[in-house]
C-alpha cells in the first residue's frame, strides 16, 4: 500500500509562494525562491490546508500523487 505524496514540480514552479503562504507547516521556498515540501512533510496530505495549497498554485506545480 503506497501513501499519497505531496509534490512540487520544480520545472513548472514560478516561485509565487502561494503554497507556502497557504500551508506554511508543509511548504517553504528554497534559496532560489522556488517552492518545496518541508522535510518530513511529504505525506502530510491530511494537513487541513494542503488541498487548498494545491488549488492556490497559479501554475499547477503542486500536486497530490498516489492512490
Amino acid at each position: 500500500m503506497s501513501a499519497v505524496r505531496i509534490e512540487v514540480d520544480k520545472e513548472r514552479c514560478v516561485g509565487a509562494g502561494m503554497c507556502a503562504l497557504t500551508a506554511p507547516d508543509v511548504f517553504t521556498q528554497d534559496d532560489d525562491g522556488f517552492s518545496e515540501v518541508l522535510p518530513g512533510a511529504e505525506h502530510a496530505e491530511e494537513h487541513p490546508m494542503v488541498k487548498e495549497a494545491v488549488r492556490a498554485c497559479p501554475v499547477g506545480a503542486v500536486s497530490l500523487t498516489g492512490p
